[in-house]
């Protein structure tokens, strides 16, 4: 088979435009081993990133199943980061969309790989190897809700009043709705969870928040024209990932933890120590990424049915 010479052209032409030697780079590719499925996906260290702390099997289950969200949240912020940057049509607004949305649904029907998945026993005796660490310590879920709304959407519900676009992101920061899931907002004493999450993450998501102010979701969605924003393709692809997201996904986490954490009529506490019902529970916090899409009496109703 002939090299095409078109080909070679725009290869010559590629490596040109950056000041590289197009045959330093042909020499490359003629040393260069084929490509196997194992080495690119790297299957070798992904099936090597499981650490139990216990010898239960079903360990294995859960340690797993959270890393498989944690990739299924770094496909949604792949997505979201194209919107960002990006002039968008509705056409591919729509579509983005709907590629999040779509993410979701699988990552809320999993809930049943938790939910049915694993051993009762099994799950309430490893479980207390892992305090403190919590679920709501995924940074990347936390980048999806700053990439996806106003950070004022994400105000925790009783202080959402007196935030507004002139707080500073310090202020706004400590009243995000999850904070409620480590911090006595009687007293302001934080738990170790809180503080280490922060420790770790703070600077981080406040940079990320920043970048976000006028590149989220909402915030993209609102420089549309006005013809787009009534686009009702748009409009129910919008609604149906922050029901999606903020309803039926939270539900399914929240009835998954209930299935593991009501015991005896009685509601166990979650490892980090959060009183993780009002936390998760969406008819407390009524978080809504795209307020304007929904009537009052939607508001009103979030969560209470599904």
């Amino acid at each position: 088979m002939k090299l095409d010479s078109d080909i070679t052209n725009k290869l010559k032409e590629k490596y040109e435009s950056i000041d590289q030697d197009f045959n330093v780079h042909l020499e490359g590719l003629y040393h260069s081993k084929p490509i196997n499925y194992w080495d690119y996906i790297q299957t070798d260290a992904l099936l090597n990133l499981q650490l139990p702390r216990t010898n239960f099997p079903d360990e294995m289950v859960f340690i797993m199943y959270h890393q498989i969200s944690e990739l299924l949240f770094k496909m949604i912020l792949t997505e979201i980061d194209q919107v960002a940057k990006n002039e968008v049509d509705v056409a591919i607004f729509t579509e983005k969309i709907s590629r999040i949305k779509r993410y979701f649904d699988v990552l809320t029907s999993s809930f049943s790989i938790m939910k049915d998945g694993m051993n009762s026993d099994q799950y309430n005796k490893f479980r207390t190897t892992l305090t403190p660490a919590s679920g709501f310590q995924s940074a990347q879920y936390r980048k999806v809700e700053f990439a996806s709304t106003e950070l004022s959407n994400l105000i925790d519900k009783r202080f959402r009043d007196k935030i507004d676009s002139t707080s500073t992101y310090e202020n706004a920061f400590e009243h995000l709705y999850w904070q409620a899931a480590g911090k006595d907002f009687k007293t302001g004493k934080k738990t170790y969870t809180l503080t280490a999450f922060e420790e770790r993450y703070k600077d981080e998501f406040i940079r990320f928040a920043k970048y976000y102010k006028n590149n989220n979701l909402w915030t993209k969605f609102k420089k549309l024209p006005k013809s787009s924003q009534t686009n009702k393709t748009l409009v129910k692809a919008m609604r149906d990932y922050d029901y999606t997201v903020n309803v039926k996904w939270v539900m399914a986490h929240y009835n998954t933890a209930n299935h593991y954490l009501n015991i005896g009529g009685e509601t166990a506490e979650a490892t980090g120590g959060s009183e993780w019902v009002k936390y998760m529970h969406p008819k407390y916090q009524k978080r809504i990424f795209f307020p304007d899409l929904w009537t009052e009496k939607e508001k009103e109703d979030w969560g209470i049915t599904i």
